[in-house]
């Protein structure tokens, strides 16, 4: 195929040339497309045939399910907005952080009926082991 001479076609040819390319780069983006997701869904897909006594990989279905973690009870409260709470586990809240840089110490927080729950849990925990 010979090279066209582009600086010497006329602007009409030139846009003509352009437009029909512009379709069939189109045409074929959207068929490579169509392709690389049926690929990624042949990927996706879990078909795992069970035979007895095989080695398998886990599949996301075979995973062991989560561990039930008790619940936490709060620790710390924001004076000024009682219903923010913290745990003391995890990433301090920002009220928190913010109160400790103006000086504030961390027990000024402190939820007092706590103390007296998370002792009777430990002393239970103890007991049953």
């Amino acid at each position: 195929m010979r090279k066209p001479d582009l600086d010497a076609m006329p602007f009409e040819e030139l846009w003509l040339l352009h437009e029909e390319l512009t379709k069939i780069l189109s045409d074929k983006i959207v068929a490579e497309k169509r392709e690389l997701e049926n690929r990624l869904a042949k990927l996706n897909r879990v078909e795992i045939i069970r035979e007895p006594g095989s080695a398998r990989p886990l599949s996301m279905t075979d995973r062991a399910p989560r561990r039930k973690y008790p619940k936490v009870l709060p620790k710390y409260s924001n004076p000024l907005a009682p219903s923010e709470t913290w745990s003391g586990r995890g990433k301090r809240p920002r009220w928190l952080v913010a109160a400790l840089e103006t000086g504030h110490r961390l027990d000024e927080f402190k939820i007092d009926n706590v103390e007296g729950g998370a002792h009777k849990t430990r002393a239970a925990r103890g007991r049953h082991t």
